[in-house]
């Protein structure tokens, strides 16, 4: 560009983040707003997939491949498939030296992200109210009354957009599907059977409108997503914060299954979350205003099937790219959007496929899983909202 254009992102997750970084690798300075206090302030979810055409490409583009393949796990790509009797129906394991889409636990790649930006680059602590557009800028609204002008505001915050309000009327709207996320520690020694039922990577069981999922994060952590099909207050007359009290509820939901697998609802360490599943409709699009975009989520929230951070990773370096390779901020935009928006559409309808797939409105034992719906990882890696 002529000038060298002022630049926020709204949101440091990991599309936010790494649209910062190679934007400074070029030479373009940013500010990265996040309403979190610090780095720290609360757990970032469990192990994501980074598929080698999408998280990968994006991550070599930002020269973080290496850094990024010394932390992976390429065993995590092992994932397990059960009936509800615990009976196994599938196994696969990645071969040898298979890095389509080795595991890393989400946290240590938002570090590597924050290690890779120069020293004040994010404003922990920073909350944004709104954004408007000005004739050729944006007008960002913190929450603490104060404005700044920018040439650019990019919302990468998640599932509850601040940003997006400036472009589109859309908001999430509930998917049918909620996940209670639970947690097991030291698994290996503590948990032998929850352990050997998960092994390296991924394990779900399944049945009808049920399944159990598991997950090994790093540290012999391992995530549990008891998911099932119904109403998002499903939980109506329950304290979510009576660990006992949710947990004999669950265990009447999934009366019947195998006592192996009634130990993911009876053994966990800690409570229960509830991760009620939200989506964007699809498509997403907006006209377009000068100044404003949106990455990862904030532009196309879909049910978690292993896409949504690769997605965010990929948004965010190829609107990096844009920026650094057009004349202008609209050049830029129109290069990215053209290009982001239809990918984003045709990604959000295979999982939205895949969801329908995986939790028909049935209880049919039957289990159905054509080869080109099932996602090689599954947790709600969309919708713990990265917002500024």
């Amino acid at each position: 560009m002529s000038t060298t254009p002022r630049i926020a992102i709204v949101g440091a997750g990991l599309g936010g983040l790494i649209c910062a970084r190679v934007l400074q690798q070029h030479g373009v300075p940013v500010t990265v707003f996040e309403r979190e206090t610090h780095p720290h302030s609360r757990s970032q979810g469990g192990t994501l997939d980074i598929d080698e055409d999408t998280g990968q490409a994006a991550l070599r583009a930002a020269g973080l491949f290496d850094q990024f393949l010394a932390l992976s796990r390429p065993e995590g790509q092992e994932w397990r498939l059960y009936d509800r009797h615990a009976s196994l129906i599938r196994h696969d394991q990645a071969g040898e030296g298979d890095l389509s889409r080795p595991e890393i636990d989400r946290g240590q790649l938002r570090a590597l992200l924050l290690e890779s930006l120069a020293p004040g680059t994010v404003r922990w602590g920073h909350s944004v109210r709104t954004v408007t557009p000005l004739p050729h800028a944006a007008r960002l609204h913190h929450l603490d009354r104060t404005i700044e002008d920018f040439d650019l505001v990019i919302g990468a915050d998640g599932a509850w957009s601040r940003v997006r309000s400036a472009l589109s009327d859309a908001q999430p709207s509930y998917a049918g599907v909620t996940m209670v996320e639970a947690h097991f520690d030291d698994v290996d020694h503590r948990h032998p059977g929850i352990a050997r039922l998960v092994g390296r990577g991924t394990m779900t069981a399944k049945a009808g409108r049920r399944s159990l999922v598991l997950q090994r994060s790093s540290n012999g952590h391992v995530r549990a997503y008891i998911t099932f099909r119904g109403p998002q207050d499903w939980h109506a007359g329950l304290d979510l914060a009576d660990t006992e009290a949710v947990r004999a509820r669950l265990l009447a939901q999934y009366q019947g299954w195998h006592g192996s697998l009634l130990d993911i609802l009876r053994e966990n360490e800690g409570g229960f979350i509830n991760r009620p599943m939200f989506v964007l409709p699809v498509p997403h699009s907006w006209r377009r205003v000068p100044g404003i975009t949106l990455l990862g989520d904030a532009a196309h929230l879909m049910p978690p099937a292993g896409v949504g951070a690769n997605l965010a990773l990929l948004d965010g370096a190829e609107l990096a790219r844009a920026v650094t390779d057009h004349s202008t901020i609209d050049a830029a935009l129109d290069a990215y959007e053209s290009v982001m928006l239809p990918r984003a559409t045709d990604n959000a309808e295979t999982a939205q496929q895949m969801l329908t797939t995986l939790m028909p409105d049935t209880d049919s034992d039957e289990a159905v899983f054509p080869d080109t719906l099932w996602p090689s990882s599954t947790g709600p890696d969309a919708h713990p909202a990265h917002t500024g």
